[in-house]
């Protein structure tokens, strides 16, 4: 089921923003989702370090992609972020960074989701939180 829901999710970014910056979901459990994004020429500043930017989109694919893979079978709500922000803490090293999302807040119109993204070495590098609108 849970390998489902990972082909379904990397299915239906297929020619989006998603696809083009080579975020793939590889992980998910009750309540969290993971993904893996390459540090390469789409996510880079000119300079080559990761962009900050980047990191926000990850982030709120993230937080998107698991208020919705949450509710309820059948249920015809739709996702939207409402507020995203971020601090970066340090500078990628290595080839991809992993995002973890989790709930902080499950409400019925509202869902809070922590969004940690981590390099290679499993080094924090941005701590986001998500507001997710449910209509």
């Amino acid at each position: 089921m849970k390998e489902e829901i990972l082909q379904e999710l990397n299915d239906l970014c297929r020619d989006t923003l998603v696809d083009h910056l080579g975020i793939i979901y590889t992980a998910v459990g009750d309540d969290w989702l993971e993904a893996r994004m390459p540090v390469d020429r789409r996510t880079c500043r000119p300079d080559g370090k990761l962009h900050g930017g980047a990191n926000m989109a990850l982030a709120e694919t993230v937080a998107g992609a698991l208020s919705t893979i949450l509710q309820p079978t059948g249920e015809r709500s739709r996702v939207f972020g409402i507020e995203v922000n971020g601090n970066h803490m340090r500078q990628a090293q290595g080839a991809y960074v992993t995002a973890r999302g989790c709930f902080l807040h499950r409400g019925k119109r509202t869902h809070v989701v922590q969004v940690e993204i981590r390099d290679e070495q499993g080094t924090l590098v941005t701590v986001n939180r998500v507001t997710n609108m449910i209509v």
